[in-house]
Parts: C-alpha cells; sequence; structure tokens
C-alpha cells in the first residue's frame, strides 16, 4: 500500500516502511534526547568548573595585582626614605668633616703660635749667651788669624749690660 495513490516512485513510500520509520525515529529520539540531557549536564558543569576556575583566577590575578601595586608604593617610599637618610648623612658628614677642619686649623695655628713663642724665647737666650761669650770667641778667632795670642781687653759694665 502506497500514501499516495500515483506512481511517482521513490518520493512515494509504501506505509509500512513510513510507520517503522516514525517509529524508530521516535525510539532514537527519546534514546539522544537522553544522551542529550547527560552531554548538556556534563557540558555545564564543566562551563561552570571552567568558569569558576576562570573567575578564581581573575580574582587571584586582581589580587595580585593589588599586592604588585602595594609592594611598589612600598618601594618607592623606601627609596624615598633611602634618599633623604643619605642626603641627611651627607649633609651631617660634611658638617663633621668642617668642624673638624676648623678644629685641625686651630690646633696648627696654636701650635704655630707655641713654636714662635719658643723660637724666639730660644734665640734670645742663644744671643744672650753668645754675647756673655763674644768678646773670648773673637780673641780667639784673631789669633787663630794673626797666629799669635792676642790680650783680651778688659771688660766695662756699659758694654755687659747690652
Amino acid at each position: 500500500m502506497e500514501l499516495i495513490p500515483m506512481d511517482i516512485g521513490p518520493l512515494n513510500p509504501p506505509v509500512e516502511g513510513l510507520v517503522a520509520a516514525v517509529v524508530l525515529f521516535t525510539v532514537c529520539h527519546l534514546v539522544l534526547r537522553r544522551l542529550m540531557r547527560r552531554i548538556d549536564r556534563v557540558l555545564e558543569a564543566r562551563d561552570q568548573a571552567t568558569d569558576g576556575v576562570r573567575r578564581q583566577a581573575q580574582d587571584v590575578r586582581a589580587d595580585a595585582e593589588a599586592r604588585l601595586a602595594e609592594v611598589r608604593a612600598v618601594l618607592a617610599d623606601a627609596r624615598h626614605d633611602a634618599a633623604a637618610i643619605r642626603r641627611r648623612a651627607e649633609e651631617e658628614g660634611a658638617a663633621l668633616i668642617a668642624a673638624a677642619r676648623a678644629d685641625g686649623v686651630h690646633q696648627v695655628d696654636g701650635m704655630l703660635a707655641e713654636a714662635a713663642a719658643r723660637f724666639d724665647s730660644d734665640r734670645r737666650a742663644a744671643e744672650a749667651e753668645l754675647r756673655q761669650y763674644a768678646s773670648e770667641l773673637a780673641v780667639e778667632l784673631a789669633s787663630r788669624v794673626v797666629g799669635e795670642p792676642i790680650r783680651p781687653a778688659p771688660r766695662t759694665p756699659a758694654a755687659e749690660t747690652r
């Protein structure tokens, strides 16, 4: 038996074949529908897991970027503090060097003044001592030059006080 009473070839299937095809299609559809539900659940679970991991990764990345910004801010502050400490240390060092230099100059000036005073007193003492013996040394030198002994001149009180 044919569905359409005309002979149109394979386009007119027999009714038994059409019923068998509909039954088989229904069975396949029900089986595939159940299978597709399971596949959909698995895909949905996978998407949720993937999205969850993706969201978690984004959260971790955002947290890491926030911490990186904090660390950079702390490092910038530390560099600024280090520069300020270095600048203060240089200023204190320059002040200490200037103070030490001034102290050294003061000590050198004191030592030079002391040495000049000692030299002056030693010169006066040497001059006074030489004045006592100048006439005797002159007589002895003159005796050597002449080659004969010379008698020293008598001392006068005016000559001794010079």
